[in-house]
């Protein structure tokens, strides 16, 4: 499993990106797809996931009410509309495919652990 980021880019505050993933390789043990970041010498943290089969969705507090994860499974391609940005959103973006229990997602978790096949990821620089 692979995936691949796009669609990053510079904003000023308040205005808006979407990013995009597309996952490649076998899903089959997968049950979500997520949005991580990580700015510099901080730890990835999840932003967003989306299980796959139910559709239901996680957001990081920090981005609830203003990043939407969306998904087309023909496309095997994965969004994160992001708006209302802020400096503190700037971070290189990644996504990745992996298996979350339903407990850890009924937490409004959204762990690095269980997501492997990392792409290289997409810069957000936002200024003030």
């Amino acid at each position: 499993v692979q995936a691949q980021e796009s669609g990053g880019g510079s904003v000023q505050a308040g205005g808006s990106l979407r990013l995009s993933c597309v996952v490649s390789g076998d899903t089959s043990l997968s049950n979500c797809v997520a949005w991580f970041r990580q700015a510099p010498g901080k730890e990835r943290e999840g932003v967003a996931l989306l299980n796959t089969n139910t559709g239901k969705t996680v957001y990081h507090d920090s981005v609830k009410g203003r990043f939407t994860i969306s998904q087309d499974t023909a496309k095997n391609t994965t969004w994160l509309q992001m708006s209302s940005l802020k400096p503190e959103d700037t971070a290189m973006y990644y996504c990745a495919s992996g298996y979350v229990k339903l407990n850890i997602q009924a937490l409004g978790l959204i762990p690095t652990g269980p997501f492997s096949g990392w792409g290289q990821g997409t810069q957000v620089t936002v200024s003030s």
